[in-house]
């Protein structure tokens, strides 16, 4: 098995209620970034994200990393169109800093998520890579 992994965290791990509902909202947006995810019965996961059911959800601000300007306007109307509401239309925020461009939506279960472009910058690095066997049994 080969897992990517990023800058700073390691997994974020929502609960929803409606598991249905959020694992259509999650498809859509992360088939609009180009982000790929394992959908089964009881979960759905991308990299560092996993998200299934439980009676409370959870309620967090979330931040995806977009290319460029056109996958965040892509997210924003995947999102709305899949269940979820406008926090924030794509656009700059040059309170964060200039070349700031995000839009925001809020999931099913009330989860603030944003999808960001920070404008051009190289990176050292796509992703650290851990490779591993998994266990049997």
């Amino acid at each position: 098995m080969e897992l990517k992994r990023g800058r700073l965290i390691d997994h974020v791990h929502l609960r929803s209620p409606d598991l249905e509902a959020a694992k259509t909202f999650y498809k859509a947006v992360f088939e609009a970034l180009g982000i790929p995810f394992t959908e089964e019965d009881t979960h759905l996961w991308a990299d560092e994200f996993w998200i299934d059911a439980g009676d409370q959800p959870t309620h967090v601000h979330l931040a995806f990393q977009a290319p460029d300007q056109e996958t965040v306007r892509r997210f924003h109307d995947a999102g709305l169109k899949a269940g979820g509401w406008d926090n924030g239309p794509p656009g700059e925020r040059t309170i964060y800093h200039p070349g700031y461009y995000a839009a925001f939506l809020f999931d099913p279960d009330g989860n603030n998520i944003e999808a960001v472009y920070h404008g051009p910058a190289d990176r050292s690095a796509d992703a650290v890579t851990l490779t591993f066997e998994m266990p049997k049994g």
